[in-house]
């Protein structure tokens, strides 16, 4: 490492970012705003270009183009409404997180999970307040800050694994295209309402329960035991899944007829959860290195 890059931060960072194939270019000091003309566009690996870039602007905040050769990164938000942390627990459990090369605390207390890059483009969930930046995007990177403060390595590991945006989006957010409708024959339906079921997220389990149950029972199904088996992989216990059978077979027997729509997620605060790894010794090795940051210039 020169003189130069030791006495500059985000030189030395962008110069490592590059030599791992990540293109970089600058953002405005403190801010997510690209300070090249074409923003990402202009993201480069040109080691004399990157040098010219901080040698004379210095304080200029670090942004990788994402989608390969640049990496895919999971933005999970924390907001004033909201945390996405619940959905990316979610994630990790179902095993759809596996193989993350690095994890970053952003400014806000979220986190960013970097994953090797691919041709996806970008995507967004705002209900579960998570973000996907691939193709035709870009994140701000360690060691920049934004509000006065800073982007952070958590953890830094060899995994190679991508992340599939569209089986996050099915199981977090299924369109209503997928969802069973009433012009299925009874056997299809079954099948589709169970497994529409199997993926129903925390706090709208019971509503989601009732309105299949309802569907099926409206289709001319007597037998629901496929659904209740659904609900249990859910996590739902067996006087939950009674009641909420028994409940719609009354509602039916009525004669009021299912809902007309899924239920909608409930919209509450999303609690927030731990965070994979953690800082030792206040730093940690930057993504596709494994050294340590340098400390920024005083």
């Amino acid at each position: 490492m020169t003189g130069q890059e030791r006495a500059n931060a985000r030189l030395a960072a962008a110069l490592r970012y590059a030599a791992a194939n990540w293109p970089v270019f600058p953002c405005l000091p403190g801010e997510k705003i690209p300070a090249t003309r074409h923003g990402f566009l202009d993201a480069t690996t040109d080691p004399d270009k990157i040098t010219g870039w901080w040698s004379r602007h210095p304080e200029r905040n670090l942004a990788i183009a994402t989608g390969r050769p640049g990496p895919d990164v999971l933005d999970v938000d924390v907001r004033a409404d909201g945390s996405g942390f619940a959905a990316f627990n979610r994630l990790r459990r179902e095993g759809l997180l596996g193989g993350a090369r690095a994890y970053v605390r952003t400014p806000s207390g979220g986190l960013h999970a970097y994953f090797t890059g691919s041709e996806q483009g970008n995507g967004r969930l705002p209900a579960h307040h998570l973000d996907f930046r691939s193709r035709g995007g870009y994140i701000v990177a360690p060691p920049s800050h934004v509000g006065g403060k800073p982007y952070e390595l958590l953890k830094h590991q060899d995994g190679q694994a991508g992340l599939d945006w569209a089986a996050v989006t099915r199981l977090l957010d299924p369109q209503p295209e997928h969802r069973p409708g009433r012009a299925l024959d009874p056997p299809a339906d079954a099948s589709r309402l169970a497994g529409w079921v199997a993926r129903l997220p925390e706090g709208n389990r019971n509503d989601g329960l009732f309105w299949a149950a309802n569907r099926a029972l409206d289709a001319g199904l007597t037998d629901l035991g496929e659904l209740a088996d659904a609900a249990r992989t859910t996590g739902l216990d067996e006087r939950e899944i009674t009641r909420t059978l028994t409940s719609a077979r009354r509602h039916t027997d009525r004669g009021a007829g299912p809902t007309a729509s899924p239920p909608a997620e409930p919209a509450r605060r999303l609690p927030e959860a731990e965070t994979p790894g953690h800082r030792t010794g206040g730093r940690a090795a930057m993504p596709g290195t494994g050294r340590a940051p340098e400390p920024e210039a005083t």
